[in-house]
């Protein structure tokens, strides 16, 4: 893991203990981890965003929790893991995967040999 990966996974885990375990905001915390081991570019995102109060794990489980509210089927409601993972991108301005599939790779470091230069 890079920098901010870690900087983000510190940052989730410390709101993380300020929930109850398994809670549905503990949960859209183990669901930003895994998207920030696997996408670089989206941890430094979300760790600076989590340093602001309304960027917390919190308020981004309520953006969940009220699309859940307006897409109940009687007292039933549910958000599959793909529109929890959409509703997050969009609150923390994280690119989609396919985006993330499509940023170029940086370039490999070359390894340089000292008698090129003789």
């Amino acid at each position: 893991m890079n920098e901010w990966q870690t900087k983000a996974v510190i940052a989730l885990e410390a709101q993380q203990a300020k929930v109850k375990d398994r809670s549905p905001q503990w949960m859209v915390a183990e669901q930003l981890k895994d998207i920030c081991r696997q996408e670089p570019q989206s941890a430094e995102l979300v760790a600076q965003d989590l340093q602001v109060e309304a960027m917390s794990i919190t308020e981004a489980e309520k953006k969940i929790k009220a699309y859940a509210d307006s897409h109940k089927t009687g007292s039933f409601s549910c958000v599959a893991p793909a529109e929890a993972d959409r509703i997050l991108r969009e609150f923390y301005g994280l690119p989609s995967p396919d985006e993330v599939k499509d940023a170029p790779t940086p370039p490999a470091k070359k390894r340089v040999d000292i008698a090129d230069f003789l």
